[in-house]
């Protein structure tokens, strides 16, 4: 291990190293293994100090972009500048748009950035855990408009001129 003698100052009781591990188990039940071993990989490789929980969570969410996933940050952006209909805008990852969808695209476009932005972190990491586990997402494309044309009989056009020349007085 990487950390052999930090690691055991750190947790020299077993009772503490097992409470320990069942934080450590709970917090980061919520990623997959890949995004937990590519965050364990960036921290071994950048830190010479044994890492907080912190620091590992924020290295796993640092992995989303192996899946394609674009920061919170930038994923904000993006669902605050989409146009209407947003199901037919091209999104960076579907889980942007699903996470702009539950925070309510009114409540994006009229609150500040200081209330909607923890709205929409909290949604979109949920949906970015979703990705991790493996699930696939897809964006419904919006109905498209049928053209409905009717044809109008021959007495139904001249009915429907009489009744333009009464409202207009023609």
């Amino acid at each position: 291990m990487n950390y052999h003698n930090q690691y055991y100052a750190a947790f020299n009781d077993p009772a503490q190293l097992n409470q320990a591990k069942r934080l450590w188990l709970e917090s980061l039940s919520g990623f997959s293994q890949a995004s937990i071993l590519q965050g364990a990989k960036l921290l071994i490789e950048s830190s010479e100090y044994l890492p907080s929980l912190a620091r590992m969570i924020e290295a796993c969410h640092s992995a989303f972009s192996e899946y394609g996933l674009p920061s919170a940050r930038d994923a904000y952006l993006e669902a605050c500048n989409a146009r209407t209909p947003r199901s037919a805008q091209p999104w960076s990852h579907p889980a942007v748009y699903f996470a702009g969808r539950d925070s309510n695209w009114f409540f994006l476009e009229n609150h500040s950035e200081r209330e909607t932005w923890p709205v929409f972190e909290q949604h979109y990491r949920k949906w970015c855990q979703r990705v991790l586990k493996g699930e696939q997402l897809a964006i419904e494309a919006p109905a498209a408009i049928t053209k409905q044309e009717t044809e109008m009989s021959q007495a139904q056009r001249l009915e429907a001129i009489k009744t333009l020349r009464k409202n207009t007085g023609l």
